[in-house]
């Protein structure tokens, strides 16, 4: 496996970045978030660009590349807390792919519809509002439901319209566990994205603030603060490309690969996100402070499709049960 990202890859990368830092800065957010929209004229150039269907197959209107290419996107955007419901249509689209439906994974793909994709019950991120949801059950498999079935949720996450569809009642996609995983790599990227940001911003912040005349970056106990905060996000980056790379390249891993990821970015962004929090000091706690935003992502990403402790779990029954039949 590559363990660096490829040219294009990189290319990708930056380019994300660049159009996300000129379109979507703070400002934007918090413009959004407080009057309870999303970002309808960043929607429409994602969609124009392809973004939503970058892991969808080129037959079925996408661009035909991989689940790397769609952590690339999703790590810069959770980087920027993007006010753009494009996570929920790209789960969805990997759903519908897996179930080899035709009707709305195009219109997915281009941006021509909104999607969202959970577990029925629960918080689902993007919902309201969605064209369409891709429902799942405990054993994986999907039900395609019209959006008019969304019940319309506030959460503490302003920065996106969040739904709960209580009763699945719609058209049977069959078993979509693939794209379970799929889904679990890609929010484990947002978290990536999310806990960089709320780590640069902290740096940028200790460089600057000063007390008894020095920067409170000099203090020993900001700086093992900070290196936590690097190491936890590295180690999910580390851990959700390798899920994003057997998903690709080695399908049979990523049941356990996604599982890791998703266990180690929901504890770790959580820390990381209330850790930003603490070395902004006592602003750090205010509505003025930008760090909020993305603590308050992270804590309902951290929970989406599972928690640590969830998929911890999961990990043991999957390499429990690999063992059993190694052994049988």
């Amino acid at each position: 496996m590559r363990f660096t990202l490829s040219e294009d890859q990189q290319e990708i990368k930056r380019t994300a970045k660049d159009l996300l830092a000129a379109r979507s800065g703070v400002a934007t957010l918090r413009q959004h978030a407080e009057a309870g929209t999303y970002d309808d004229a960043l929607c429409k150039e994602l969609g124009e660009l392809g973004w939503p269907g970058i892991a969808v197959s080129e037959e079925h209107g996408g661009q035909g590349l991989g689940l790397v290419e769609l952590c690339v996107l999703v790590e810069e955007l959770g980087y920027a807390c993007a006010a753009v419901p494009f996570l929920g249509s790209a789960l969805a689209a990997l759903a519908l792919e897996q179930a080899d439906e035709t009707e709305w994974l195009p219109r997915l793909a281009s941006g021509g519809a909104r999607g969202a994709f959970g577990a029925a019950g629960t918080l689902i991120p993007d919902a309201a509002g969605a064209d369409v949801v891709v429902v799942i059950d405990r054993e994986g498999h999907g039900t395609l439901v019209e959006g008019s079935a969304v019940e319309v949720v506030d959460a503490i996450d302003s920065t996106r319209r969040y739904g709960r569809v209580q009763d699945a009642q719609g058209e049977p996609l069959g078993d979509v566990c693939a794209a379970l995983g799929r889904a679990l790599v890609a929010v484990s990227a947002e978290l990536v994205g999310v806990s960089q940001r709320t780590l640069d911003m902290s740096i940028e912040y200790v460089k600057d603030r000063k007390q008894f005349g020095v920067p409170v970056g000099t203090f020993q106990a900001v700086q093992h603060k900070a290196a936590q905060m690097l190491l936890d996000t590295e180690g999910g980056r580390s851990a959700t490309y390798f899920a994003a790379w057997t998903a690709d390249a080695e399908p049979e891993r990523l049941a356990v690969a996604a599982a890791s990821a998703k266990a180690w970015t929901s504890d770790r962004a959580r820390d990381t996100t209330a850790s930003a929090i603490q070395l902004h000091g006592g602003i750090g706690f205010t509505w003025e402070a930008d760090v909020h935003w993305f603590y308050k992502r992270a804590q309902l990403d951290a929970a989406f499709l599972g928690g640590g402790a969830e998929h911890r779990a999961r990990i043991s029954q999957l390499v429990a049960a690999e063992r059993a039949g190694a052994t049988g």
